[in-house]
């Protein structure tokens, strides 16, 4: 193809990318899921969110970026892009690297909306906020993803991406308003209790250690969803791109960045669970050096079991 030959550098380079992303997404999101399942004192709901978004994660790294990388090796080939392992690679990357975006975006939608309730419905959160309605809310995201990206392959190209971008658009304002509604509704609550103290002369341990505790679950969703917009928005404007203008050579090399770009989310989002979430940060550290410490365990075994 002769606009792969012309970007055989990013090509090469996109590859390279894509095999170490898939391997840090792999090898972070696994200790993540185990680490998750460790962390008792995370709130059931958010949990389970996030153990979606986790797993959604895995995926990319599993999946889709294996795919990725088949088919721009495929695209460097010449006289493959009619042949059927061709096409079926392209539907499959296309397929799945959809499913895999819309199950994310809906994820940080939801933990976004979780936030926002427990922020504002307070000691009703729990009563409305229930494990079996959030297990449900999970499973509509999985099964809506599913169809959408089938739905993917029998339309054309501008009208997918049309679709795409309009539902990605509308995904990033509503968690941008929650997460505003968010801010205003916590800085106003830690006002309220700050006069309260003054007022009353006595320490509100308890409101505050709550108050503390739900700032930092609103502190690490809130980056999530930062780090979702930075490796999002590029190819979201290159969607646009596409649509206003067609596909050009120079077109197409950014595209292969900016996809590379929302692949490396999936390696990013563990790193920040980690660093804002001091239960999950334990859990996780404490998940490695198990793993670490089996491997002498191990060999000492299969030496002993060789000198039988």
């Amino acid at each position: 193809m002769a606009e792969a030959k012309e970007l055989y550098a990013s090509y090469i380079a996109n590859c390279v990318f894509n095999v170490y992303l898939s391997y840090t997404a792999i090898m972070l999101n696994s200790v993540t899921i185990q680490a998750l399942r460790k962390a008792a004192s995370l709130p059931k709901p958010l949990k389970t969110l996030l153990l979606s978004l986790t797993v959604s994660d895995l995926g990319v790294g599993l999946i889709v970026q294996p795919l990725q990388v088949a088919f721009m090796a495929m695209e460097l080939t010449t006289n493959t892009q009619n042949s059927s392992t061709y096409n079926t690679t392209y539907n499959a990357n296309l397929t799945t690297g959809s499913f895999f975006v819309y199950t994310s975006f809906l994820g940080v939608m939801a933990l976004s909306a979780d936030r926002f309730l427990a922020v504002h419905l307070h000691l009703r959160y729990h009563e409305i906020v229930t494990q079996k309605r959030v297990v449900a809310a999970v499973i509509s995201i999985w099964l809506f993803s599913t169809f959408a990206s089938f739905i993917e392959l029998r339309i054309p190209r501008n009208i997918r991406y049309a679709i795409l971008a309009v539902i990605v658009v509308s995904c990033l304002l509503t968690t941008t308003s929650l997460y505003y509604r968010i801010y205003v509704t916590a800085t106003r609550h830690a006002n309220q209790i700050t006069e309260a103290q003054q007022v009353q002369q006595t320490p509100q341990n308890g409101r505050m250690e709550n108050a503390s505790r739900m700032r930092k679950f609103v502190t690490a969703t809130f980056f999530v969803y930062l780090a979702f917009l930075v490796c999002y928005l590029p190819n979201i404007c290159s969607y646009v791109i596409v649509i206003i203008s067609g596909t050009t050579t120079t077109v197409k090399g950014w595209r292969l960045y900016t996809v590379t770009l929302v692949y490396l989310n999936s390696s990013l989002n563990p790193l920040i669970y980690c660093w804002k979430m001091r239960h999950i940060r334990h859990a996780f550290i404490n998940t490695l050096r198990n793993v670490f410490c089996m491997k002498p365990t191990l060999r000492k075994a299969g030496e002993l079991q060789r000198a039988k």
